[in-house]
């Protein structure tokens, strides 16, 4: 093992050259496990997917994956407010949907139901975000149509209070409730089951636990991860379009696509 070493470029001839601070190495077979571009802090960088364009292998399109999002405007008001609120909620984003906890953070939305969601997410895509899933509200607010409690106070039965106040200072809900129309009421419910935001971005690879694109499945074979075009050039791990979801999937396919490597390479 040669720690401390930075590798300058690879080459191939009869065998495969890596051409490094210490010197240069050759071998019959090279396996690319440089992971993805999260956490460029700690060194994550595009080495890997560089190698695989030098060798016409085909890389698709790079963007982190399993990150907060960041939200603009009227929209982060709340999200200042509440850094540190947890909730359970189901967000909806394209055909996906993710019950678990939400996180207000400083700067938007993180927790593991958002993170989830940002696995599907595109720029300028919409995120519906049901806060109480398993609660019909307007069937509540009706039950209580008489009541003169402040809806910030009825809200805080159902969230922490610190979120209950933001939320109706945030929507403009100062009356209480008895003086709120049915109409108005149908309307506040729709928006604590349909919350609907665009956010401004994610958080980016400085957070993001993983890179959603990389080296094509397609250039791969399945059974040994060494890349078509190029024979004894293998690529396992994230350098790899493969992208799971949270529960230990991404560092399970490390595992086991380095594995399955090993037994050729």
């Amino acid at each position: 093992m040669q720690m401390k070493c930075r590798v300058t470029d690879i080459r191939q001839s009869e065998r495969f050259l890596v051409m490094t601070s210490e010197g240069i190495f050759s071998s019959e077979s090279l396996v690319i496990a440089t992971g993805g571009l999260s956490y460029p802090n700690l060194g994550a960088s595009r080495f890997g997917h560089d190698v695989a364009r030098k060798f016409g292998i085909k890389v698709t399109q790079t963007r982190p994956a399993l990150v907060p999002f960041v939200f603009a405007g009227e929209d982060q008001k709340i999200f200042k407010i509440l850094a540190g609120v947890s909730l359970d909620a189901a967000i909806f984003c394209g055909p996906k949907q993710y019950r678990g906890n939400i996180l207000f953070t400083h700067r938007g939305l993180s927790g593991p139901a958002a993170l989830q969601a940002s696995l599907y997410w595109e720029p300028k895509g919409l995120l519906k975000i049901d806060l109480l899933p398993d609660t019909d509200i307007f069937a509540t607010f009706v039950s209580r149509r008489q009541s003169r409690i402040e809806m910030r106070n009825l809200l805080a039965e159902y969230f922490p209070k610190r979120f209950a106040q933001a939320w109706c200072d945030y929507k403009h809900i100062l009356k209480p409730i008895n003086e709120i129309s049915d109409k108005e009421l149908k309307e506040i419910s729709n928006q604590l089951h349909t919350w609907s935001v665009i956010p401004k971005g994610t958080e980016g690879y400085e957070t993001a636990e993983v890179t959603a694109g990389g080296v094509h499945t397609d250039a791969l074979s399945s059974k040994t991860m060494e890349a078509n075009k190029a024979p004894g050039l293998f690529f396992i791990g994230e350098v790899v379009d493969v992208t799971g979801e949270l529960g230990g999937y991404n560092l399970h396919w490390a595992w086991a696509s380095g594995y399955v490597a090993g037994q050729y390479a």
